[in-house]
């Protein structure tokens, strides 16, 4: 695994790899403050990676002299996250700190995107080979400038090369007011006339605002809710999808009657609660053979589309921290039960956020279960780069009819989006049919 060498000398703590394809994390909380004596290995921060908490250990034992980030920032792997000094140099650096914050311009909660994640606590070793960056020559040979941020956004909007502007911050870093002020002066760049050529992330990040957007009413607020760790990501995720994959939603109801019936034999049996749902995940492994279009991703970098031979079911799990969706990896090859194991232990990872990165990525098709909160049907977004998703509604007993007799019958309302780049609206109604079908036959869907 790739890293970053720690500093010898011990006067600073290098962000370290969080894992394979992770270059960046939230800064969450900070579990120690300037002037902290901390131990080797305690806990200095909580960082977020996509969906999972991260404890950064400290590698040392120490006194806090700096922390290199604020609450809700995105720190890169190798940046500096803290300095270590004596008692007597953390308590001058602590009053400073409190007044360039100020002078910076705010929070850097909007400063970008948060790839893949990791659980459980980060060892710091010397597996780490990558240096930390210090001020480093620009494309320009100027010096590379120290800003947060927020601060390089706002020159960014003012179309100012920050690393031209002399900094006035601890240990040179440049701050809003540095901007600002060098936006005044002779040394302003003129702002430019087109797009810059590399696009911009689709993070929700602050930007100017439009003119022709109507102003925000910031009175009678009950709680301001910072827009930052998952509800951020899971805004960057769906803002991907519905800018690149084109959407349609095709929808149907089983009756699931019988299914029912033999869901409560199969439970006695288990000695246990079992749920419609692995049932679903069964005919939808089940469907997929027969319409392996939808059993696929988008790769647009590379224009092409890779259909996976393997089904790896994602499971759309709510949690007090927001939507997370792991994966049952092979789920084609589990049984019923088996798959109502695999779900009840990836929702038990999502909720107590212990879940490992490995299990929330590498899906081929996911299924939400909107009728667990009463929902019937919906418009699910795909979980792009994937193409295609169910949503399964909430059993409701109606009365049916067939063959000229009534009676009462469990239907369940099936909701199917896809990527219609891939596949075909009569493709994705076929295997809608194929799904309600194998629904509504249990010995087929079983034993078939």
């Amino acid at each position: 695994m790739a890293g970053v060498t720690q500093p010898q000398d011990k006067s600073h703590f290098i962000l370290p790899d969080l894992g394979e394809g992770v270059h960046e994390a939230e800064l969450i909380k900070w579990r120690v403050s300037v002037g902290d004596t901390v131990k080797e290995h305690e806990t200095i921060a909580e960082m977020e990676t996509d969906k999972a908490l991260v404890e950064v250990p400290s590698p040392w034992t120490g006194t806090i002299s700096e922390l290199c980030g604020s609450e809700g920032e995105i720190i890169n792997v190798g940046s500096v996250l803290v300095r270590y000094g004596t008692p007597e140099t953390a308590a001058v650096t602590a009053e400073p700190a409190a007044g360039e914050a100020e002078a910076s311009g705010g929070s850097d909660e909007d400063a970008g995107t948060v790839v893949g994640s990791v659980s459980g606590e980060l060892s710091v070793s010397d597996r780490f080979t990558r240096k930390a960056p210090d001020p480093a020559s620009g494309n320009n040979g100027h010096v590379k400038a120290l800003a947060t941020p927020a601060v390089r956004r706002i020159a960014r909007e003012l179309g100012i090369d920050i690393n031209l502007v002399p900094g006035t911050g601890r240990g040179g870093r440049v701050t809003a007011s540095d901007v600002h002020g060098h936006a005044g002066g002779a040394g302003t760049a003129p702002a430019p006339t087109a797009a810059p050529a590399a696009a911009p992330a689709f993070a929700p990040r602050a930007v100017a605002i439009p003119e022709e957007l109507p102003p925000v009413d910031e009175g009678n607020v009950a709680e301001v809710i910072p827009f930052r760790g998952v509800r951020r990501k899971i805004a960057e995720a769906l803002d991907r999808s519905v800018k690149t994959a084109v959407h349609f939603t095709v929808v149907d109801e089983a009756d699931v009657t019988e299914l029912d019936a033999k869901r409560r034999e199969y439970a006695k049996v288990l000695g246990a609660k079992l749920s419609l749902l692995p049932f679903v995940m069964t005919a939808i492994c089940k469907a997929l053979r027969t319409h392996p279009s939808l059993n696929a991703i988008v790769d647009d970098a590379g224009s092409q589309i890779l259909r996976k031979d393997q089904v790896n079911l994602g499971c759309a799990v709510d949690t007090e921290h927001g939507l997370m969706v792991p994966v049952v990896h092979g789920a084609q090859a589990l049984s019923v039960a088996q798959l109502g194991q695999a779900v009840g232990e990836l929702a038990r990872g999502c909720k107590d956020r212990s879940i490992e990165r490995e299990r929330l990525a590498g899906g081929t098709f996911t299924i939400s279960n909107v009728g667990s909160y009463g929902g019937m049907f919906a418009t699910p977004i795909i979980n792009y780069p994937e193409v295609a998703i169910l949503a399964v509604g909430r059993a409701k007993e109606r009365v049916l009819a067939e063959n000229g007799r009534m009676f009462v019958g469990n239907v369940m309302p099936l909701s199917l989006s896809c990527d219609h780049r891939v596949v075909d609206g009569a493709e994705g109604a076929r295997f809608l049919n194929t799904v309600v079908t194998l629904l509504q036959n249990p010995a087929e869907l079983i034993d078939g």
